[in-house]
């Protein structure tokens, strides 16, 4: 007789033996086997715990009833917050000293998929009127690149310490948007920042990452009832102008399921998108403008021949990109249509060596151009820093994940939902919508209206809540 072997619950059988035991001792057989199952299983579940209790992870403690925000006290442990309606997810917080003296801080891992990525984040309480103030979430783009540069470089409540004047590598930011706001800063998806996977699972894909986010805000909100009925605030950067509308979109929708089912809502009032990319159609040209006329500069920058060259490709690059992208998305004619774009309309200005985010400075430091990344992740990896903030992940920080970046780029996901319909039904539904962006921005322009950059892409929104995208 072939042998063959079960590895079941770590035992080892052969067929063979099986076949030798009579019918009754193999009734007593599987009991014994069903009994070490469950025994494997209760030391499972002990050595899962203890896991979190290593030197390589924070201790947790569980919780699935509501809490009080400030309850949570320990800057040694998680608590793991967990919610019946999301039975593959758990949220684990915990309270810091990082950053900001005057108020409450806490961080975080959003886990998923039954424990298997984990998604970082940061909570600043409001410094006005942390009982009552809104909710804000605060995404960077990327796609791949990690909320901690818009805490330490923009909005935050500290910024990165670039004269060395301060003892813990931060200053203090008078100008944070926790001024008047609770605020979340989320590294997503999963492999940003400080957001890791155990097995190196990945979210290629907006809409798939959406569904986190709304499982992440909802179990917040629902474990902490202080901040039920609260207004929240979706907002972001560059890639955000393609997250943050399917983001809001994906909780508009869930929260008409919680309506049918007599759950409170959540209270989605705007999305905020800064230079973002929201409608590729007007990309090109409005990257021509900044280059090529006086957009952005008084005079322009680029030399006459590329413009010439820009110019003349820029007819058909627009249709290219118009049949194959927009009006009939095929992933092969559209990956065409902006390799030919961006051979034509983009190496002009990587050749230029002047900064993608502002165009009236030569880039400096790394690749994405400010000694400021280079200092934050510094200070970032230091450990000292990562143990102040819970971080369990071993991997060096990076303030753009070029593989997030590139898992993206081979799903199309920039070109393959234009992001401009989400806006228009946001708006039809009530959703207000802030649209700002900057003059020198080169990365995320767009075609220029009325001498602003970055609005064109609003004229193509066509919907009845039109009137409330109004322009200033």
């Amino acid at each position: 007789m072939q042998v063959f072997t079960i590895y079941l619950f770590g035992l080892f059988f052969t067929f063979a033996e099986l076949f030798a035991i009579n019918i009754f001792a193999r009734l007593a057989f599987w009991g014994t086997v069903l009994s070490s199952a469950l025994a494997v299983q209760h030391r499972l579940d002990a050595d899962f715990a203890q896991l979190y209790s290593s030197a390589t992870h924070t201790p947790w403690i569980a919780a699935n009833m509501t809490l009080d925000l400030s309850s949570i006290a320990s800057e040694d442990q998680y608590t793991a917050l967990t919610h019946p309606r999301f039975p593959a997810h758990q949220v684990r917080v915990k309270k810091t000293n990082f950053c900001d003296p005057t108020v409450n801080v806490y961080t975080g891992y959003l886990d998923v998929d039954a424990g298997a990525k984990h998604l970082f984040f940061y909570f600043f309480e409001s410094r006005r009127d942390p009982a009552n103030d809104d909710v804000m979430m605060w995404i960077n783009g990327g796609p791949g690149c990690s909320s901690s540069t818009g805490l330490l470089m923009e909005l935050g409540p500290c910024s990165i310490d670039m004269q060395q004047v301060s003892s813990n590598g931060t200053v203090w930011n008078p100008y944070s948007w926790n001024a008047e706001a609770n605020i979340f800063f989320l590294d997503q998806p999963v492999g940003v920042g400080f957001s890791y996977a155990d097995f190196s699972e990945t979210v290629e894909t907006t809409e798939d990452a959406a569904k986190n986010v709304h499982a992440f805000v909802s179990i917040f909100f629902e474990t902490f009832p202080q901040f039920t009925g609260r207004a929240l605030h979706l907002s972001g950067e560059s890639y955000g102008g393609r997250y943050l509308p399917a983001f809001a979109s994906y909780i508009y929708d869930q929260n008409q399921a919680a309506k049918v089912e007599g759950r409170e809502p959540l209270n989605l009032k705007s999305v905020v998108i800064g230079n973002g990319i929201t409608d590729i159609s007007t990309l090109y040209e409005g990257r021509y403008e900044i280059e090529c006329g006086t957009a952005a500069l008084d005079v322009p920058f680029q030399q006459i021949s590329t413009c010439v060259r820009m110019k003349i490709a820029l007819p058909r690059c627009n249709a290219a990109m118009q049949k194959s992208c927009i009006d009939h998305f095929v992933s092969m004619d559209c990956r065409a249509a902006v390799n030919f774009c961006d051979n034509e309309l983009s190496t002009g200005f990587w050749n230029s060596g002047r900064n993608v985010y502002d165009v009236s400075k030569m880039c400096e430091g790394n690749t994405l151009c400010y000694n400021d990344l280079t200092e934050i992740t510094r200070f970032l990896d230091d450990p000292a820093t990562r143990a102040l903030l819970g971080v369990e992940t071993s991997k060096a920080f990076s303030a753009c994940s070029s593989e997030v970046g590139t898992n993206f780029n081979a799903h199309m996901d920039k070109w393959a939902v234009p992001s401009q319909y989400y806006v228009a039904s946001l708006l039809e539904r009530g959703v207000r919508i802030l649209i700002y962006a900057g003059t020198y921005d080169w990365l995320g322009s767009k075609q220029v209206v009325g001498g602003q950059v970055g609005l064109a892409w609003t004229s193509s929104v066509q919907c009845g809540g039109m009137a409330q995208l109004g322009r200033q």
